[in-house]
């Protein structure tokens, strides 16, 4: 089956340590792709999603205008942050999920672990939704983004980023 990722009810979340004593976090809320998934036969499966990087807010303006300059993001350079699969393997009640992740200008492989997809669901509209949540982890500096500062006797943010992904997807038209 061919899902739509529903850009209305679906995001991409971040958290990074900051200081070295709490993490800190951020969303993006434009998320957007197409998602071919069928339970019996996941090894066929392909993912292809984008997220609109000036989509970002983490609750402080000031915050968000670093993040999307030059420093890390720089939308106005990269304006999209892409996903495509390689491979889907069950794994457990779940799927890991390998693909390029492209970010900042640079392309690197990453595996996404993704719960239990949901089962098909009839929305009150007569469409049929599905939902996951997807995880990783990666080093921020493998994708250009190095910038940091001292900050009590350490750094202001640690290397690597934890991402979750909690999408809504609606199946497409045959």
């Amino acid at each position: 089956m061919t899902y739509q990722i529903d850009p209305k009810h679906s995001a991409a979340r971040f958290k990074i340590r900051h200081m070295m004593i709490a993490n800190v976090g951020g969303e993006f809320n434009s998320v957007s792709g197409t998602v071919d998934f069928d339970d019996s036969k996941p090894d066929q499966s392909r993912i292809e999603a984008s997220i609109d990087a000036n989509s970002l807010h983490t609750g402080d303006p000031q915050r968000d205008g670093h993040i999307k300059g030059a420093d890390f993001f720089d939308v106005a350079q990269y304006p999209t942050i892409t996903f495509r699969s390689s491979k889907v393997t069950a794994n457990g009640s779940g799927y890991k999920v390998a693909g390029d992740l492209t970010l900042h200008g640079v392309t690197k492989p990453v595996t996404l672990t993704v719960e239990a997809v949901s089962p098909e669901i009839t929305d009150p509209w007569s469409g049929q939704r599905r939902g996951l949540t997807a995880t990783t982890t990666f080093n921020r500096k493998d994708f250009g983004m190095g910038w940091n500062a001292p900050a009590g006797g350490g750094v202001m943010l640690s290397e690597n980023v934890e991402i979750t992904l909690d999408l809504e997807m609606s199946r497409s038209a045959a």
